[in-house]
């Protein structure tokens, strides 16, 4: 293998990962997340969770800073303005629980994230919807944010608290696309920080994010011709379908199905 990769990965291993990343920035690209669920899923599956977790943190990064500025950067400060709450939370918590991923088992760090993944997005189909009142919207940000930073960190997902607060509030598909831009670009690079002191991002794991990065974006373009033509029920079943077979997927790797 390529001398500044790690040695865990084969040439069967780096296409088989290169295919995911492309599969990952395809689906983000249409349906504005799930990139990190895809990859820890999907690489995951063929190297340890940390490496996993590693090279899926430079496309994160540079796939939502595309997402997050595609209507402009005006249209992007706006969303921070009114979501600065959860950002704060999100950045603080992601932070501080990521310095835990060396002491947490791989097991139970994937039935924390697909459990709660399934049991949102069933809901959700089976017709149950969360709201949240106007007058508490500000704790529903603070909350969300938390939880979130708290997966984040662990996992390098922090999309599903995210998008529940923002289904429950009711937010169209343009602004939910551009909101979970702005949110996850914030949170990637506090991600970056947060791993880079961690451990988990080291020289060979970041030179294979790196690699990742090619086959995201070009998933990404792809998606975004997808997206613009998705109306925004479709848009709504097709993001939690994708999140019940992506948490279905972790749950079995957790109870070694």
């Amino acid at each position: 293998m390529l001398p500044f990769l790690p040695e865990a990965l084969t040439p069967a291993i780096l296409v088989g990962a290169v295919l995911i990343a492309l599969a990952a920035g395809l689906i983000k690209g249409a349906l504005g997340f799930a990139m990190p669920m895809i990859m820890i899923s999907g690489l995951g599956s063929l190297m340890s969770v940390e490496l996993a977790l590693a090279g899926l943190i430079l496309p994160t990064l540079i796939t939502n800073l595309s997402q997050a500025l595609r209507q402009g950067l005006p249209a992007a400060w706006g969303s921070v303005l009114a979501h600065w709450r959860m950002l704060v939370a999100l950045v603080i918590c992601l932070l501080a629980s990521a310095q835990l991923v060396p002491f947490v088992s791989e097991p139970v760090l994937l039935a924390l994230l697909g459990g709660p993944i399934c049991a949102f997005a069933l809901s959700q189909l089976a017709g149950m919807r969360l709201t949240v009142p106007v007058a508490r919207r500000q704790r529903g940000q603070w909350l969300s944010g938390t939880v979130g930073g708290l997966y984040g960190g662990l996992s390098g997902v922090w999309g599903p608290p995210i998008m529940a607060y923002l289904i429950a509030v009711d937010t169209s598909k343009r602004d939910m696309v551009r909101i979970l831009g702005v949110v996850f670009l914030i949170g990637s690079f506090a991600l970056v920080a947060g791993h880079a002191s961690s451990g988990i991002l080291n020289g060979p794991s970041m030179a294979f994010s790196a690699l990742l990065v090619v086959p995201s974006v070009t998933g990404l373009l792809l998606g975004y011709r997808i997206q613009d033509r998705l109306e925004a029920d479709r848009f709504r079943r097709y993001t939690l379908v994708m999140m019940v077979f992506l948490g279905l997927n972790l749950l079995r790797r957790a109870f070694g199905f």
